[in-house]
């Protein structure tokens, strides 16, 4: 129930729902392609690092080549014998040809599912039951590994295309990307098969990466997908072809619509990287117009620029950054909605920007972005401005994969620092009676994927999707996130505790990787803390402490009494910033370090709390005893 009276659809936004429908009335992905490939057949499309030709760095397909690749993949996987609805399920890294594995499913009307490249035997095995596949794209030999339970058990899959690796495969099912492409010459019936799908047909589901139990396979419609590709590069002010890297796992809602739904729309060029550790590099190389980042990507952006500085012996270079980042923030704060750009702030920011803001961004590799972005969780205030002092607006979305993405955003025209924005357009947003933010729209998935229970909890009787997140709005209308219904600290004495600001407050020390607040049913809050694996070997130098004589690795640097000292000092810091009861009372700092592949954190870098909590049960028994 929400705290409006009625539930029913503001005039103004059926109106603009209304204009967005005719737009992508009969449209669907691969009708787009192809009309991308009409529009911009010789312009660069996609990118990748495999079979780069002698003397390059990327090889590079056109438009116009991948609507006859996409069209070949779908010619194929009609000749194996996949019919309309027929799942296609995809765990390969980041590459051109995982786009075409999934445009050429499409366009045979079947259902492409990329699946995160992390999970373990027994969670592909799950959603292979669930799914039911037919054909199965897999990278190499250690994705077919994950996958042999799943091939052994589950009948329905009846081919397997292996990118690399085929020769280490013993599976009569299993063909080269080559040999499925050779299948597909001839092409004269896919167009007979786009004419089958349907606005209601799923375009892809989506699987959630299991982080509380069992995957959930999100639906979402060919309807979904179009109206959330239009609806965001409106709100975001996009228009022609933009320069962008994909480097989060395609199995994410945000790099799909940024790298597989949007880019037919605008006819961009996408460079797909296989691992994201490669990313400041592609930066440096492709200087994108258009850039999306979790926030902890641009936390590692932040702390890499802040320690650069600090190394600067000179005071009078530390003094000339500091003005032209104040003048900088300056500059991005009279762009927040409501504000007034004044002469002086213009002329101070050109000033810092040609002296050393410019460069700066030159540096990395983000001198010619339009549009920065940050989703998958609340971006913290003070990476933010930071951003905003060299010149980068940085705009926070919110949404999540049951609505296909975005459903509010910050744009040119609506921006305000600490917030999530507005509602993108015909999609409606309210705060439930308990702070809760629903939302109801076109983008909002059908359902979870034979998983009734679980639908009838997310969506309501009207139609309200609960994304469980508590939140607020300003008079202006822009959402913010608070932190995870479910997440929230009520410490013994019934103070309810957002644990994510106490956790932004604690990593806005450089020498901080990760931390996490826990105090559910306690009388105080602790926090469990782990280094910075590229900072804290840099804080030690400065130290005077040399690796291999000082200490050996990060889990010696961890317990040397300087470095701990400044921890502590990030702490206190942090504390002077929280009321009495968020303060930390008690911290650990860990031996190991938190990244993508450890088992702490999602594919998308997000704290698995519960993981955390019970892998570290001894750890906090210890703080709070």
């Amino acid at each position: 129930m929400t705290t409006e009276s009625s539930t029913e659809i503001h005039p103004d936004v059926a109106a603009v729902r209304e204009q967005y429908e005719a737009r992508i009335l009969g449209l669907h992905m691969p009708a787009q392609v192809r009309a991308a490939a009409d529009k911009h057949g010789d312009s660069p499309a996609f990118s990748d690092r495999f079979d780069v030709p002698e003397g390059e760095t990327w090889s590079t397909i056109t438009w116009a080549e991948t609507w006859e690749l996409t069209q070949r993949v779908a010619a194929a996987l009609i000749d194996l014998g996949v019919e309309r609805g027929d799942p296609v399920a995809i765990m390969a890294a980041n590459r051109t040809a995982h786009t075409l594995a999934d445009y050429g499913a499409m366009a045979a009307a079947a259902i492409p599912m990329s699946i995160y490249n992390t999970l373990a035997q027994e969670q592909v095995a799950f959603i292979a039951s669930e799914s039911r596949p037919v054909v199965v794209v897999l990278e190499d030999h250690d994705r077919y590994q994950r996958w042999e339970r799943a091939l052994a058990e589950v009948d329905s899959i009846r081919h397997v295309v292996m990118l690399a690796d085929v020769d280490r495969v013993d599976d009569p099912r299993a063909m080269t990307w080559d040999g499925l492409l050779a299948r597909g010459g001839d092409t004269s019936g896919v167009e007979a098969r786009m004419e089958r799908i349907t606005p209601d047909l799923p375009a892809t589901y989506l699987y959630t990466s299991g982080t509380t139990g069992n995957p959930k396979g999100v639906v979402l419609t060919h309807h979904n997908v179009m109206f959330e590709a239009v609806s965001t590069l409106d709100n975001a002010g996009l228009v022609g072809p933009q320069r962008s890297i994909s480097y989060l796992p395609l199995a994410h809602i945000a790099e799909r619509v940024l790298a597989t739904y949007s880019p037919p729309f605008l006819g961009s060029h996408v460079h797909a990287i296989p691992d994201p550790a490669g990313l400041l590099g592609a930066l440096g190389e492709v200087h994108p117009t258009a850039f999306f980042g979790v926030p902890r990507v641009w936390e590692k952006i932040k702390t890499g620029i802040s320690a650069k500085l600090a190394e600067d012996p000179d005071p009078a270079n530390q003094e000339m950054v500091r003005n032209a980042m104040a003048a900088g923030l300056a500059w991005t704060e009279a762009q927040q909605y409501g504000a007034t750009m004044t002469p002086e702030v213009e002329e101070a920011y050109a000033k810092a920007d040609e002296a050393i803001l410019g460069f700066l961004r030159l540096l990395l590799g983000l001198d010619q972005v339009t549009w920065a972005a940050s989703a998958a969780a609340p971006m913290p205030l003070e990476v933010a401005k930071f951003m905003g002092g060299l010149g980068l607006r940085v705009y926070d979305v919110y949404g999540m994969t049951e609505t296909t993405g975005a459903f509010t955003s910050n744009g040119p025209d609506h921006f305000k620092l600490g917030t999530v924005g507005v509602p993108n357009p015909g999609i409606e947003v309210r705060l439930a009676e308990d702070g809760e933010i629903v939302t109801r729209g076109p983008v909002n998935t059908p359902g979870y994927h034979r998983q009734e229970s679980a639908t009838r909890n997310l969506i309501d009787a009207d139609g309200w999707i609960h994304t469980g997140d508590i939140g607020t709005v300003d008079d202006d209308g822009f959402y913010s996130v608070v932190d995870r219904k479910k997440e929230l600290i009520i410490t013994s004495a019934g103070k309810n505790i957002a644990p994510s600001n106490i956790e932004n407050y604690l990593k806005e020390s450089p020498l901080i990787g990760h931390a996490m607040a826990l105090g559910d049913d306690r009388a105080y809050v602790v926090a469990i803390l782990t280094l910075d694996g590229e900072i804290a070997p840099l804080v030690a130098a400065r130290m005077g402490l040399e690796r291999g004589v000082d200490y050996l690795d990060l889990a010696d640097l961890s317990t040397k009494e300087p470095i701990r000292a400044m921890v502590q000092a990030a702490v206190d810091a942090a504390n002077e910033r929280l009321s009495r009861p968020e303060q930390v009372k008690a911290w650990e700092l860990l031996a190991d370090e938190w990244t993508a592949e450890s088992e702490e954190l999602t594919p998308t870098l997000k704290l698995k709390r519960r993981v955390v909590r019970t892998k570290y049960a001894d750890v906090v028994d210890r703080l709070y005893g």
